[in-house]
This record gives C-alpha cells, structure tokens and sequence, in this order.
C-alpha cells in the first residue's frame, strides 16, 4: 500500500467510526498528518471516485453514500468483524486470486486476509479446470487462514466454506442452495459456486491455508459459456434480479468469522451437521466409479476429514477420497 492510498484508507476509516456526525477537517488533519487543503483534495478524489461527501463550512465532512463498486474501503465501510477482512488486496483484474494469494501470504499478510478482484482471466477450479469469472458479474475472492489445526483438518476448512455460503445464500428469496461433494454450491442442480483450497504446511504445521471462492451473481445466460449453459447458473438468472456482490462479500465475511470462531471452539461436529443437512443427493443413491468397478448406492454423508460416505458393491460402509460420481440421472 502506498503512502497516499494508506492516507485514503485512514480518512476512510475515521469517517466511518464517526458514522452519521460531521468530523471537522482540523481533527482529520491532526489525525492523519496532513493539512486541512490536503483533507480537501482527499475528498475530492473520494467523489470521484462515487462517494458522496457532505461538507459542511465550520462543521465538517461527513459520507452520506459509498458507491457499491468493489474496492478494499467500500468493502471495509461497515462491515462488523473482529479480524476477517482487517487487510483487503483488492484488483481491477487478476489472473486468479489465489495467486496474489499465495504471494501475499509468502510475504507475510495476517491471518484473515482477503484477496478480491472484478476479474479473474485465469481463474481455475479443482482439478485445474478453467472457471469463468466475468469482469463485474460475481464474487472472486481468495481468503488467508493461519489457523492454529493439525494440516489433517484443513479439508474441514473446505467444509465450513461451503456451509456458510450456502447459509448466505439461502437467506435471498427464491434461493435454495445444496453442496455437491465436496463444495460446489448448487442451484436447481446447476452449479452456481465452487470452492478451491490449497494449504502451505511443514510436518505438523500449517503456514497457512488460502481458500478460493467463485460465485457467479449477476450473470444473464448470455454471459455464460454455451458449453456450460445447461449446468451453471447464477444468482440473477435464478431470481430474475440484481445483486449488489460488496453486500454479499460483506455478509460473507460476517457469517465465516462466526462460523470459524464456532469451529475452533467447539470442533467439526456441529459443521457436519450443518453440511449434511445441504448435502446433495444426501440418502440418495449415486452411480460410483473407480478404476476397476461402477456400482449403485446411497450418498450417506461425509467424514470428519471429508470423505464421502457411501457403500461398497457387497453393501459394507466405505469412505471415498476420490471416485468418479454421476450425480445426475440422465
């Protein structure tokens, strides 16, 4: 961060936790450093950038409107958490957040860092398969943990994920999201959100883990691929609406730091649960898979590490790391 986009941010900040009341350019020179013309020339910008600044002469300045495009202060402005999204890296255009991810927690940024960007041109799934992220259209972030787990747990992670977006989402009318093993969030069976973790451990400990989040928003059907049009939707296609995505990453954050908070305190278990009870296809049966066989039965559930609970071919309860699933009758 710059010397001049730190100076922003801490105006910002200081206009924020002064909420409805005018803060006088004397005490936002003092605060920050600057002189009250610098104050000024700050402001300034701010409009130009889709704030809307009330100023008033012996009074003080005070944001009336955030403008609802993506950046690291819109974001900040009024999101109630205690150490999710305290450091935001926002770009215009990225090959892929969970690079700068990577990058950012090499080089040291906190525990609850966010990576957000309008575009991804790289963007890329499990498996390494290509996901389209159209400028303005969805939600492409990448989160830092430094969680104080065994790495064996941090498919848990993964899990929780899923959980809280599905809960997010399920929140807006006419939405009712499912996870398809393991984090693809669904809606009317049509991929709407994927989740992409990738971990930098040694022996027993974990440096940190980065989570990757693709959901697609404000796309109509023409903005999607053809070749995926029959299995991807978004949430405007299914609600005939727009959303606004700051709002969205906002609550987001807000439920993840709860629900990661719950989890370091009380463990999987009530995660499990919560995951279950959006499973996909959950008491159904599916169409299995492996390098030697292709058998029927029932999606039981997951494990506490993630697998897939299910059957094998004689009827005994297996768990499966990776296999071939057909979730969709055809």
């Amino acid at each position: 961060m710059d010397k001049m986009e730190s100076t922003r941010d801490r105006l910002i900040q200081l206009l924020a936790e002064n909420g409805d009341a005018y803060i006088s350019g004397q005490a936002l020179s003092e605060a920050i450093g600057i002189s009250r013309n610098a104050v000024w020339k700050q402001m300034k910008e701010l409009e130009k950038d889709g704030y809307q600044i009330e100023a008033k002469p012996r009074i003080g300045y005070r944001i009336t409107k955030f403008p609802d495009k993506i950046s690291s202060n819109t974001l900040k402005w009024g999101l109630e958490t205690e150490w999710i999204g305290k450091t935001i890296i926002h770009h215009p255009s990225v090959d892929s957040t969970q690079a700068i991810g990577h990058q950012s927690a090499r080089d040291g940024a906190p525990h609850g860092t966010i990576i957000v960007a309008d575009e991804q041109t790289g963007g890329r799934g499990r498996m390494n398969r290509d996901w389209h992220s159209a400028k303005g259209k969805g939600m492409w972030l990448s989160l830092i943990l430094r969680p104080k787990i065994p790495p064996t747990h941090a498919a848990q992670l993964t899990l929780l994920t899923a959980t809280v977006l599905a809960e997010v989402l399920d929140q807006y009318d006419s939405i009712n999201p499912s996870i398809k093993w393991p984090n693809d969030i669904l809606i009317n069976e049509k991929k709407t959100a994927g989740i992409l973790t990738e971990m930098q451990a040694e022996q027993d400990q974990i440096q940190y883990i980065l989570i990757g989040i693709g959901l697609n928003v404000n796309q109509t059907k023409d903005d999607l691929h053809q070749d995926i049009q029959s299995k991807a939707t978004s949430l405007r296609i299914e609600t005939d609406n727009e959303f606004s995505i700051k709002n969205i990453i906002q609550e987001l954050l807000v439920a993840f730091e709860k629900s990661f908070d719950n989890y370091i305190e009380q463990g999987f278990l009530p995660i499990k649960k919560k995951w279950e009870s959006y499973g996909f296809k959950m008491g159904k049966d599916i169409v299995i898979k492996t390098f030697k066989d292709i058998w029927r039965a029932p999606f039981l559930g997951i494990s506490d590490d993630g697998a897939l609970c299910t059957e094998s071919k004689q009827g005994k309860s297996i768990s499966l790391y990776s296999a071939e699933i057909e979730w969709f009758d055809e």
